[in-house]
């Protein structure tokens, strides 16, 4: 049973030319115009016309002149950044390292990338913790880079699987809220677990309310863009410039973009162009080449300071941070740089993440810093992914309705006996962080649907995970304080962007919201209990007793429902993928001799194999 809660340019940067830059095609027009203009002074106009040809003309070799200027100069900037390098007096490039392009980058060992290793969260007693605090999340990248994975034929390492990223990756069909109410809705489902027979599952959705990218508002965008030696491969530059020009298709006039690119070091590409110069847009990300290390605490000083400068009050004002890794240059220190993003998100910026390719991928830093920067992280492994993180769901990825949101459910022990949260182990707050304005949480964006799911045990299920307690606090009394009628009390908390107090969303979970049978939930329901099985196998739990990918499978058909862009399709035949992989792994390879089949003459004997116990008279088998 579901319960729904409805409350309510070029031309500005380095470049000194300004705006004397014009397009061929423009020129083009100009010789038109004044042709037509000349022609109608018949033929006593013919020194007119001859004129006005040498001044097109002129104007036309003036503005191909500018625009190999304008590339030079870009090339030159590029270089500057892309590598360390000897400069002449005049200011000439002497040299530049560029570094040559992988030739097979599925090949490279995971080893060389860093996940995060997750210590999952346990089963809880109700009796003794009753309140399971955290704050929310609607990062994707962990799905993303999964499929990546899978699709190169290899498992992620157990226990680097964000489950709540694999979640909220999907949208699920919560209500949206009431006008004038809290600007998101909350949903919670009840229905018994597929992981564990005598076990239920809960499921509690937020929903936050949608915003048309007609109604955004004006945007100053920064792009921070990764250009070191690592990037030139197909799947990380080429990629990432067609993806940013997906991205300022949905610009317009009003809105301004930034880029600023680091390599060895850090430079300015555009300072503040017009969202709608879809021509300079265009040029300066095609202009981009990768080489060099990778300083990047340098540039995101630089992005954020181009974000205070072309500040918009009441906007949205974001750096979009797209990298394949690590930082190697310049100010690495994990600590030190999410301190960094931390003091700047103060000013009203905030950092969406996007991560490409794999080799030295940093996973746990592109998180992390989308975490401390008031923003979110995608992983963008092809172009359909690109078109639905950046233009299907772009109000969701820049615009924030909702700040801090944190989640905080009391179970109630009378009726839930244990309980486990699902995901969200890096999320984790303490008790009292969820009354502690000061204490960071996540934000949700326009249109943003966020899920956590909870597998808890009832009383009168019986076997317990863990040992009764031998004093009680009711013994001696035999009262009892807790209601009969609900299983847990969820509350939530959120601030409005500009505002610094926070608002308190409560709301009771009863039994009766429970159905009998799994098949009588949702689809959504099912669905999300898939997904988040998949993630819990690769992550090796050891809490999932009757669950297997044989069950997973069934799970996931049977909730497949509304599905338009076909992402749930997807993930059937990914987590067919995962199943596959999973049980090639655990095929033993022997080489098996006997004795009446031999291979090779007795007086062969392979170098090392051992000598046989000619006293065992089954000769047993070599393996």
């Amino acid at each position: 049973m579901k319960t729904i809660y409805s409350q309510k340019t070029i031309a500005h940067s380095l470049l000194p030319w300004g705006n004397a830059s014009i397009s061929a095609s423009n020129s083009a027009a100009l010789f038109l115009v004044m042709l037509s203009l000349t022609a109608c002074g018949g033929k006593g106009s013919e020194a007119q016309q001859r004129q006005a040809e040498l001044q097109a003309e002129q104007s036309h070799k003036e503005v191909s002149l500018r625009r190999a200027e304008m590339r030079d100069a870009t090339q030159i900037e590029m270089a500057r950044v892309a590598a360390p390098m000897q400069m002449s007096t005049h200011g000439a490039v002497m040299g530049m390292n560029i570094a040559p392009m992988p030739s097979d980058y599925a090949a490279i060992p995971l080893a060389q990338n860093k996940f995060e290793p997750l210590v999952q969260n346990g089963i809880m007693v109700a009796g003794e913790i009753p309140v399971s605090t955290f704050s929310i999340d609607v990062d994707t990248g962990s799905y993303a880079t999964l499929r990546r994975m899978l699709r190169e034929g290899r498992l992620p390492e157990k226990g680097t699987v964000r489950v709540e990223e694999m979640l909220n990756y999907f949208a699920y069909d919560y209500p949206l809220p009431a006008k004038n109410a809290a600007p998101f809705s909350v949903t919670t489902e009840l229905a018994p677990s597929p992981y564990n027979d005598d076990m239920m599952l809960l499921r509690i959705g937020l929903k936050g309310y949608d915003l048309p990218k007609s109604q955004l508002g004006a945007s100053n965008l920064v792009f921070l863009l990764d250009v070191s030696g690592s990037m030139a491969s197909a799947d990380k530059l080429p990629l990432l410039q067609t993806a940013l020009k997906l991205l300022t298709a949905q610009l317009s006039a009003q809105d301004k973009v930034s880029i600023v690119v680091y390599a060895g070091a850090a430079g300015v590409v555009l300072d503040g162009a017009s969202g709608n110069d879809t021509q300079t847009l265009t040029y300066a990300l095609e202009q981009l080449s990768a080489g060099g290390s990778t300083n990047g605490g340098q540039g995101i000083t630089q992005a954020y300071q181009l974000a205070k400068k072309h500040f918009i009050p009441h906007g949205i004002n974001r750096v979009i941070l797209a990298t394949d890794g690590d930082f190697n240059v310049g100010m690495t220190d994990f600590d030190d740089l999410i301190a960094l993003i931390e003091k700047e998100k103060d000013h009203g910026i905030g950092l969406t993440t996007l991560g490409f390719g794999l080799g030295n991928y940093n996973d746990q830093l592109m998180e992390q810093l989308a975490d401390k920067g008031n923003g979110n992280y995608a992983y963008i492994d092809t172009l359909n992914e690109a078109r639905k993180v950046l233009v299907d769901e772009l109000s969701s990825s820049l615009f924030t309705i909702a700040k801090d949101v944190k989640v905080q459910v009391e179970f109630n022990p009378a009726l839930v006996s244990e309980y486990r949260l699902i995901g969200y182990e890096n999320r984790a707050l303490a008790r009292e962080d969820f009354n502690n304005d000061k204490v960071d949480a996540g934000e949700i964006g326009a249109g943003h649907t966020v899920t956590a799911l909870y597998e808890l045990r009832y009383v009168e299920a019986g076997q317990m995970a863990n040992d009764k307690l031998r004093y009680g606090v009711d013994a001696q009394t035999g009262q009892e304080k807790y209601s009969r009628e609900e299983i847990a009390f969820l509350k939530l908390r959120y601030k409005l962007p500009e505002q610094t107090q926070s608002q308190l969303l409560s709301y009771p979970i009863r039994l009766d919201q429970n159905v009998k049978l799994l098949e009588q939930a949702s689809d959504d329901f099912r669905f999300a209990a898939a997904v988040a099985g998949l993630g819990q196998l690769l992550n090796g739990s050891h809490y999932l007793h009757q669950f297997d990918y044989t069950k997973l499978s069934q799970l996931a058909r049977s909730a497949l429902g509304d599905d338009p862009f076909g992402y749930r399709h997807e993930f059937v035949q990914l987590m067919e993928t995962a199943a596959a992989i999973e049980q090639s792994n655990h095929v033993p390879i022997k080489k098996v001799f006997d004795g009446t089949d031999k291979p090779f003459p007795p007086q062969d004997k392979l170098h090392g194999e051992p000598v046989r116990d000619k006293s065992n008279t089954r000769n047993e088998r070599l393996q």
